[in-house]
């Protein structure tokens, strides 16, 4: 399966995501902060499938792990997690750069989801508050 690089500073929500992704069959490696991540992603010279990182972390946020990454892997998908509103708004300037955002809390079926899209390269589905509105979801 895919090789998944996990950033996350919260150690139950990294555990419970990294336990969901090995039961998928996936290899992963978890970074408790943004900083240790950046240097994971030099040391292993890019070679994930897939970055999935909180956005609020100590030493360096997910946003700037995601610039930071993007501009040396352009091709390596990014999916950040987080539970803050302002936070998302933030991420969604960098549409170019990164898959999408899930809002925590997360279900463990959104999760995963989420990152067999990002794998496959499937666009991603943007929801209107209005067709939520129609469809009650």
């Amino acid at each position: 399966m895919a090789r998944i690089l996990v950033a996350e500073d919260d150690d139950n929500v990294r555990e419970f995501v990294a336990r969901a992704l090995l039961h998928a069959g996936h290899e992963v490696v978890q970074a408790e902060d943004g900083g240790i991540a950046s240097e994971v992603v030099v040391a292993e010279q890019g070679r994930f499938d897939l970055l999935l990182s909180d956005i609020k972390m100590p030493v360096m946020d997910g946003i700037a792990l995601a610039l930071n990454v993007a501009a040396s892997h352009p091709d390596l998908p990014i999916v950040l997690m987080t539970g803050f509103a302002d936070q998302r708004e933030r991420a969604h300037g960098l549409d170019a750069l990164i898959y999408d955002v899930i809002p925590k809390p997360f279900t463990l079926s959104a999760l995963m989801e989420k990152v067999d899209d990002a794998l496959a390269g499937k666009p991603v589905q943007v929801v209107s508050l209005a067709s939520q509105a129609r469809t009650g979801h």
